[in-house]
């Protein structure tokens, strides 16, 4: 997993993992959850990756937008 950069210093979000279609985010309370086209929108899920990669919003557009829509929790 690549670590997120966390811009503005407060987000819950601390590493995330890129798929084709979708996308793997450990929380700070290490809880990994894996959101996929099918489960939160292929929209959605493009949104998350531009967030990832630009270090900031992620977390708040996850409870927004996704919330529980994850397809898995690995742990």
């Amino acid at each position: 997993m690549e670590r997120y950069a966390n811009r503005n210093g407060n987000s819950g979000v601390a590493a995330y993992q890129m798929g084709a279609t979708s996308i793997l985010v450990q929380f700070t309370t290490c809880a990994v959850y894996e959101y996929t086209y099918a489960s939160a929108g292929a929209g959605n899920i493009e949104s998350m990756k531009s967030l990832a990669i630009s270090g900031s919003g992620l977390c708040s557009f996850i409870k927004r937008h996704v919330n529980k829509r994850y397809s898995r929790k690995i742990r």
